[in-house]
C-alpha cells in the first residue's frame, strides 16, 4: 500500500512519520521520486502539477491537503471519477472565524479611522453604531461561512448569508441563487467572501456588486484572489462606494511589489494566513479515509466534482 506526498509547502518527513505511526504498512513516497507510479494508490497534494495525478494509474483517492481543491479541479487531466477529499478541520474553522470576526470588529468599531487620529494627534469621538445595527452579508454558506455566521450573530450582528443553493441556518438571514445576489448586496454594510472558487463562482466580486452594496460598506475577502475583479475594487474605493477592504488572497501571490493595492490605503492586506489546516488534524482524516477506503466503506469529506467543491 503505497500513497504519494506532493506539496511545496508541507514537510514530507513529518508526514511521513505521523502516517507511518498510524498506518505502518503504507509506504510513504514524495513528489517527484514516485517510484513505480503502479503501486500508487492514494495522493495527498496541495497544488500539483497538472497531469501528474493522471499519471498514476491505481490510484483509488486524492486527499487535498488544505480545504480549498480548486488547486485540483484546475487540472484539465484530474481523474474526476475518483473520490478527492478536502480537509474539514476544526482548529481550521476556528482560526477562520478568528479573523473574520477581528476585521468585521475593526471596521465596525472605526479602528482604522482612530488610528489615523492618533498618528495625526487628533481627538475626535465618532458615533458608533450598535451591532444590531450593522448588516454583515457572507457570500457562502459552508462549514467555514457557517460558523463565521454564527459568531457574528452571537455577538448580536445582523447576518444574511448567500449561496448557490437555498441553505437554513437559525438566525441568519438567506438569500439564494442569481436571482438572490444583488438583494443580498443590497442587504450587506460589510461583505465578507467566504466563497470556494469554481469557473461559476470566479469574478464575482465586481462592479456590479460592488455598486449594489450601500454606499460605504466594506468588502473582506478571504475566498480566493479570482473571486475579485481587482480594477473594480479600485474603482469603486476611488469613488467612495466602497470605503475600504480587507483582503487575504490574490491572483499573484505573493502580491507583487509594484500592485496598486500596496500604495491603497484603504486596502489591508494580509499574505494569505486568515487560516490554515492543522496537520494533526489532516493526519487523522488522511488515515481514517485510507482505512475506510481498503474496507470498501465511502470516505469523509468527499468534495462533490460535479460542482467543483
Amino acid at each position: 500500500m503505497t500513497l504519494l506526498f506532493q506539496s511545496e509547502v508541507d514537510p514530507p518527513d513529518w508526514w511521513r512519520t505521523e502516517l507511518g505511526r498510524r498506518m505502518p504498512d503504507l509506504e510513504v513516497r514524495v513528489w517527484p521520486e514516485t517510484g513505480p507510479v503502479e503501486d500508487i494508490e492514494y495522493a495527498l497534494v496541495w497544488c500539483p502539477e497538472p497531469g501528474m495525478l493522471a499519471g498514476l494509474p491505481n490510484l483509488r483517492a486524492i486527499f487535498s491537503l488544505g480545504a480549498g481543491v480548486d488547486h485540483l479541479f484546475s487540472d484539465p487531466e484530474l481523474p474526476k471519477s475518483l473520490p478527492v477529499t478536502r480537509v474539514v478541520d476544526v482548529n481550521l474553522t476556528a482560526r477562520m472565524t478568528e479573523y473574520v470576526l477581528f476585521h468585521v470588529l475593526r471596521h465596525h468599531r472605526q479602528h482604522d479611522v482612530y488610528a489615523a487620529a492618533q498618528v495625526a494627534g487628533t481627538w475626535e469621538e465618532r458615533m458608533q453604531p450598535a451591532s444590531s445595527d450593522r448588516r454583515i452579508g457572507i457570500l457562502g454558506q459552508g462549514v467555514l461561512g457557517a460558523a463565521a455566521a454564527t459568531a457574528l450573530a452571537g455577538l448580536g450582528f445582523r447576518v444574511a448569508g448567500w449561496s448557490r443553493r437555498p441553505k437554513t441556518l437559525a438566525g441568519i438571514e438567506s438569500f439564494h441563487g442569481a436571482a438572490g445576489l444583488i438583494p443580498f448586496a443590497n442587504w450587506s454594510e460589510i461583505l465578507i467572501n467566504m466563497l470556494p472558487l469554481t469557473p461559476a463562482l470566479e469574478n464575482i466580486l465586481d462592479g456590479k456588486l460592488f455598486a449594489a452594496l450601500p454606499t460605504g460598506a466594506v468588502v473582506v475577502n478571504v475566498g480566493r484572489g479570482r473571486h475579485l475583479v481587482e480594477a473594480d475594487l479600485l474603482a469603486a474605493l476611488e469613488t467612495g462606494q466602497v470605503s475600504a477592504a480587507t483582503l487575504d488572497v490574490f491572483r499573484t501571490e505573493p502580491l507583487p511589489p509594484n500592485h496598486p493595492f500596496w500604495r491603497q490605503s484603504a486596502i489591508t492586506i494580509t499574505p494569505h494566513i486568515a487560516s490554515a489546516a492543522d496537520p494533526r488534524t489532516v493526519v487523522e482524516q488522511v488515515a481514517e479515509n485510507i482505512a475506510r477506503s481498503r474496507a470498501g466503506e465511502t470516505l469523509i469529506d468527499v468534495v462533490d466534482v460535479s460542482v467543483g467543491y
